[in-house]
């Protein structure tokens, strides 16, 4: 079975948590993509902000765009090792309902592995497409 390092994305682009969302919303635009990693001096992962964050945490509650990203980003992630397999990433996307999962070798961010790349990988194509399913599903509103 093929490891995340064998399909995952290592061209990353990340800001720091003193950067601005106007940085980082900079970046997005440069680099066409929805969510930026945010790391420490040393590229330890801190936290991820996503174009959403950017809008329902800093712009709807009025924060300028000199605001520091770390204002909006989330903190509380899951991340896996480039050694996991494909299948444990598909299955831990899907339980947490992520398209997008940070890959971490000792405590550095190292790759991205996005919900297209379990797409393009043959042998994971019905990976892919159940943890799709199960991120696209809406929770039950209690």
């Amino acid at each position: 079975m093929k490891s995340v390092k064998e399909i995952m994305s290592t061209e990353l682009t990340y800001c720091t948590a003193d950067d601005s969302i106007m940085e980082a919303a900079i970046k997005m635009k440069e680099k066409n993509v929805g969510i930026i990693p945010i790391c420490g001096s040393n590229r330890e992962l801190l936290g991820m902000v996503t174009d959403r964050d950017m809008v329902v945490r800093g712009y709807a509650k009025e924060l300028s765009g000199s605001s520091k990203v770390n204002e909006v980003m989330s903190d509380k992630l899951v991340s896996v090792a480039p050694e996991a397999s494909v299948q444990e990433a598909s299955t831990i996307m899907a339980e947490h309902q992520i398209r997008r999962l940070p890959i971490v070798d000792r405590g550095e961010l190292v790759g991205i592995l996005a919900l297209g790349d379990l797409a393009l990988e043959n042998q994971s194509n019905r990976a892919a497409g159940r943890a799709l399913e199960e991120i696209s599903e809406r929770p039950e509103l209690h």
